[in-house]
């Protein structure tokens, strides 16, 4: 009989992957890695085995073999049947693959802490086709792109079979907030919650953000804020500096028992609607029952259109994606209406609405100026503020 799994929605799949060894047969994997030949691991990588680990990326057990590749790229679903809109793969050079054998295991390493974080049980070894990768996930193969760059950038030969994890990276920072999906779903047990939703973000949160997550608490008993805080783009703000943000503004605008603030290991791909199911079947695997999409979701420049990310979901069963989205218009402040609005609300026109574009709030900030209140709480901006002076230091 499965294991009952806490919290108010089934995982991806139904199950709850846990790849993470216990403390003992941890030590035992540990001696045997070390006989064994060696891949290291780079850091979106290293994100990714954690997120197998603890069962973000439910119902994967491992790196994606070749069947679940081309499953993946070419028809967005799993071969057991399950939405995935995303590649998780491990890739190598050739060389380093000639020397592989399929059958036998191989030593995961972390070449940033020097220590083998994992065990692959190698099923598979093909040819990583990132070209077609690029244009199928990313809907483009222009290496500008940043998603794009780290998928031309992979190497030649995909290794893909399951994983044992001996032990989670090493994390010197936001230590409380990474919690695992099962902790988040005991969690929300504890709190009662039935209706959840799942707030993804790998920026700060301004007053827009704001007015999408009190929305959904107007509907729901509880919100997850979840930061990704894995490998993100050069440029974006640094994964501690933000949960400060994050920190001061649900001290001093939110509800305390009805928000719920946790880390999520993964990293960004920046693969617009394809990435907005991969976030949403990340937080089912948490426990979320809705998931916020808004503008833009999950995008980079000009390469998707603005509500791409919400349009995708009509592609597939909404049974099967398995957790509900809450969609949003732009939102803006309107002087006229006195408050936070949006294209389906506010009757008014541009010339009574402040709503500024995140590079104009980035520059303002670099100038070491405070976008309007209207904009961004001044608790935020005054973090924000201080961490760009920090950075121009010597």
């Amino acid at each position: 009989m499965a294991e009952k799994v806490p919290g108010p929605i089934a995982p991806h799949g139904g199950v709850l992957v846990n790849r993470l060894l216990s403390e003992e047969a941890s030590a035992a994997a540990a001696a045997k890695a070390k006989s064994l030949p060696r891949v290291s691991l780079k850091r979106r990588e290293r994100c990714d085995l954690e997120s197998l680990a603890v069962g973000v990326f439910s119902p994967l057990a491992g790196f994606m073999t070749q069947r679940e590749f081309e499953g993946v790229v070419g028809s967005m679903h799993l071969p057991t049947g399950e939405p995935w809109t995303i590649p998780v793969t491990l890739s190598v050079s050739q060389e380093e693959a000639a020397a592989l054998k399929v059958g036998a295991d191989v030593a995961l390493f972390d070449p940033e802490w020097n220590e083998n974080l994992g065990i692959l049980h190698l099923a598979d070894k093909y040819a990583h086709d990132r070209e077609r990768e690029a244009r199928e996930v990313y809907r483009t193969a222009d290496p500008k792109h940043p998603g794009v760059a780290l998928v031309l950038a992979q190497g030649e030969v995909c290794l893909g079979g399951k994983v044992d994890v001996l032990a989670l990276p090493s994390h010197d920072e936001l230590i409380k907030y990474r919690l695992t999906p099962r902790q988040v779903r005991e969690e929300f047990d504890q709190r009662g919650w039935r209706r959840v939703a799942a707030f993804q973000t790998r920026n700060p949160v301004h007053r827009a953000h704001e007015y999408l997550q009190k929305c959904a608490l107007e509907v729901c008993d509880g919100v997850l804020l979840h930061p990704l805080v894995g490998e993100t783009a050069p440029g974006d703000i640094p994964a501690d500096v933000r949960m400060r943000t994050y920190e001061a503004l649900l001290e001093n605008y939110y509800p305390k028992d009805r928000v719920l603030l946790a880390a999520l290991p993964a990293s960004m791909r920046y693969a617009g609607p394809r990435e907005a199911i991969f976030h949403a079947i990340m937080r089912k695997n948490y426990g979320c029952t809705h998931f916020i999409v808004g503008r833009d979701h999950a995008g980079v420049g000009n390469y998707y259109g603005t509500y791409d990310a919400q349009k995708i979901f009509e592609e597939f069963d909404p049974a099967k994606i398995g957790i509900t989205p809450l969609m949003f218009e732009n939102t803006f402040w309107c002087n006229r209406c006195e408050g936070m609005a949006s294209y389906k609300t506010c009757p008014h026109g541009d010339a009574d609405r402040i709503n500024f574009s995140g590079s104009k709030v980035r520059s303002l900030l670099a100038e070491g100026k405070a976008p309007p209140p209207e904009v961004t709480r001044p608790e935020v901006a005054a973090i924000l503020i201080e961490a760009a002076r920090a950075a121009k230091k010597p």
